[in-house]
């Protein structure tokens, strides 16, 4: 193979991250995501309590009850997410159908969120920017994240069924099953994450990627989302006092870090969508 043949892959890659940066550098991706994740907090709860009746309704109670406590033990308890978890499930199990209904207004609002978010990516500089939807649009997008809460259900399922497996066969041995514990989770997640991310692009983009390119980045980005996953679960095993920096209010300081967390899960959502917008784009970025 020549020298030139060989750097041929470099300078595509080079070209479609060039690409990438400059369809995303006429905004402040930094601001642009921070609002997104002002959706997805409002939805963070609702679409949890929408899944987890869900999945109640199919399994039953009992069981979600009793899967919910041993990945609640199985988190890391320096910042009582046991406990957090335990009674999240409690409620939602519990939750009256008309209270579910009420929950999917907040619990569909990130569809719309994304949406928005994805419109100022449709292109490269800022002109051409496809519009924001109106009102009837935006109650379309909702009505379409309705099927992410089911693809959520079932993903939940996959992990609820098998963290309690993954404490017991590797949380307590020896350091490399212990690694291997967090491989076998991380690709876990990937699995459960990249199809949603391809529901994302596909159907909730205003600008469609073909199939393609929305494979590529729904689960190029998903590994990557996966892994910050555990970076979360990681950071859950640090013992910080989340409430110093807010007066000593733990709920404020655990709220401020749930946000962050969300707002990096979002920026990297919202990159993986003009990597796809990008694959698909044959046109070189200017400058170049």
């Amino acid at each position: 193979m020549s020298r030139q043949t060989a750097a041929r892959p470099a300078r595509r890659l080079r070209g479609l991250l060039g690409g990438v940066r400059e369809r995303t550098g006429s905004h402040d991706l930094f601001l642009l995501t921070a609002g997104v994740t002002f959706y997805a907090a409002m939805a963070l709860v609702p679409s949890l309590v929408v899944t987890v009746r869900l999945l109640a309704a199919a399994v039953g109670p009992e069981r979600v009850q009793q899967l919910g406590d041993a990945v609640g033990r199985a988190l890391p308890a320096a910042h009582d997410t046991a406990g957090v978890v335990s009674e999240l499930v409690s409620t939602a199990v519990h939750a009256s159908w008309p209270a579910v209904a009420v929950a999917l207004l907040p619990a569909t609002v990130y569809g719309e969120g994304l949406r928005r978010g994805f419109a100022r990516l449709g292109s490269r500089g800022p002109g051409g920017v496809p519009p924001v939807p109106g009102r009837a649009g935006a109650w379309r997008v909702r009505l379409l994240s309705l099927l992410v809460l089911l693809l959520a259900a079932a993903g939940l399922l996959a992990v609820l069924e098998l963290a309690p497996f993954l404490v017991r066969r590797f949380g307590s041995g020896s350091l490399p099953q212990q690694a291997l514990g967090v491989y076998v989770a991380l690709t876990l997640d990937w699995l459960v994450i990249a199809p949603v991310l391809l529901y994302f692009y596909r159907v909730l983009g205003p600008v469609r990627p073909s199939w393609r390119a929305s494979l590529w980045a729904s689960y190029g980005t998903g590994a990557f989302v996966a892994g910050f996953v555990q970076g979360f679960v990681l950071f859950l095993a640090i013992p910080v006092d989340l409430g110093s920096p807010f007066g000593g209010f733990d709920a404020v300081g655990g709220a401020v870090a749930v946000c962050l967390w969300l707002w990096v899960f979002t920026a990297l959502t919202v990159f993986g969508y003009a990597l796809a917008l990008e694959l698909d784009d044959p046109a070189p970025p200017r400058g170049r």
